[in-house]
């Protein structure tokens, strides 16, 4: 069977690589086929030494599973980038998949979770790492239209980063809200998650809202990324 390589950003949180290696795992289990983790940037092993490893286990084709949610820079330039260089390193058929997206399928499992952690009536702050791409900032604001429908709940977009700091976006929100439920389009933890959580009680002391947060998603995205493995397998 192909192989699944999934490809993250990277981080520098100490967990960020653990639930990588986990979400990883559990989708290789569900496609039912060799399953290895790589990163872009901070973690290892490279999708090089991924593909590597992939080789030594007797795989000549693997299909990449980018885990970024929107087609902004890192998903235009860097991941072709990293499967050239794979590719030219160890000879390997490297296959690209659809990453995540933002599409129905996030959507979902996004609703999902607010249906299991957000107290009822709960504004909705959806909290992505953000993008300076239009097309990235457009396609995180249909997400939260599509969560709304989903889910019945109002929901603002509260990215990371971005021109509005993350802390002064979430006072707006809590302004105008009795309750306020975070709501991270994250894969793992992660250092700009950490930014907003640690927020949380400051923030309520100043508005007076109650502010609730999921945490990231993780485990979660495991069908969604077979899903993606065995979309392209049969293409």
């Amino acid at each position: 069977m192909t192989a699944l390589i999934t490809l993250s950003h990277g981080s520098r949180h100490p967990q960020a690589e653990p639930g990588i290696r986990r979400l990883t795992a559990l989708a290789g289990e569900i496609a039912g086929v060799d399953a290895l983790a790589a990163h872009l940037e901070f973690d290892e092993p490279s999708l090089a030494g991924a593909a590597a490893l992939a080789a030594e286990r007797g795989h000549d084709d693997a299909i990449v599973v980018p885990l970024l949610f929107t087609r902004a820079f890192h998903a235009r330039h860097d991941v072709p980038e990293a499967l050239e260089q794979a590719r030219a390193a160890t000879g390997i058929n490297l296959r690209l998949a659809e990453g995540l997206g933002t599409g129905p399928e996030v959507a979902a499992v996004l609703a999902e979770r607010l249906a299991a952690d957000a107290p009822e009536g709960a504004h909705v702050a959806l909290y992505p790492a953000g993008t300076s791409d239009p097309g990235g900032v457009a396609a995180l604001a249909q997400l939260g239209e599509l969560i709304a429908a989903l889910s019945g709940r109002g929901v603002t977009v509260v990215p990371a980063t971005g021109p509005v700091d993350p802390g002064a976006g979430l006072i707006e929100v809590a302004a105008e809200h009795d309750s306020v439920h975070i709501l991270p389009l994250f894969v793992t933890e992660g250092l700009l998650l950490d930014r907003i959580t640690t927020l949380i009680t400051r923030i309520q002391d100043a508005t007076g809202a109650r502010i609730t947060h999921s945490t990231p998603l993780a485990a979660d995205l495991a069908a969604l990324v077979a899903g993606r493995h065995t979309e392209r397998a049969a293409t």
